[in-house]
């Protein structure tokens, strides 16, 4: 038959008692055939163990079980802590990762939204360069067209004076 604790409890004085009245009423020792003759000491001794028993009981047995049981309850209590410390951290580590991952994902798009505007101003900034370029440039030909006509405007009046030195060099006389 199995005992819980607490029927071995009750049952642990009174059987302790019982082994200690038989083992000291009996007759003989088992140890080299000793007689031991029982007389009214063997009460009083019964008698003091059981009190010693009960009194140790009270004093030293019960205190030491209740400090055992506030022990396993401080550690259960610690382990649940532990366990619920150990939760709170994968969840917040999981919080954070997410964190991490958004605050990746916006400044990224941030980022290429930096981008995609300065290359846009870049465009804006090289097409008008290159608008004022090409008018600058229209402008230098207009203007290297009007002197060249007005070079050659100049040249004409004095075609036939060139013509008359250079025909009167080359014939070496005066045309």
């Amino acid at each position: 038959m199995i005992l819980s604790g607490f029927n071995r409890k009750r049952f642990a004085v009174p059987a302790l008692s019982l082994s200690f009245l038989l083992f000291t009423l009996c007759g003989e020792s088992f140890a080299a055939g000793i007689t031991v003759i029982p007389n009214w000491t063997t009460i009083i001794q019964a008698a003091n163990f059981l009190i010693l028993v009960f009194i140790l009981n009270i004093v030293l047995y019960r205190p030491i079980r209740n400090m055992l049981i506030q022990r396993k309850e401080k550690i259960e209590g610690l382990e649940q802590t532990v366990d619920n410390a150990t939760g709170d951290l994968a969840e917040k580590e999981t919080t954070y990762a997410s964190g991490i991952r958004d605050a990746r994902k916006k400044g990224m798009q941030e980022k290429d939204a930096l981008i995609n505007a300065a290359t846009d101003e870049e465009k804006e900034i090289i097409a008008k360069i290159n608008a004022d370029a090409l008018a600058e440039l229209n402008a230098v030909k207009e203007k290297v067209a009007q002197e060249a006509d007005a070079a050659r405007d100049a040249l004409m009046k004095e075609v036939d004076t060139f013509a008359s030195e250079i025909g009167a060099k080359i014939l070496g006389r005066a045309v």
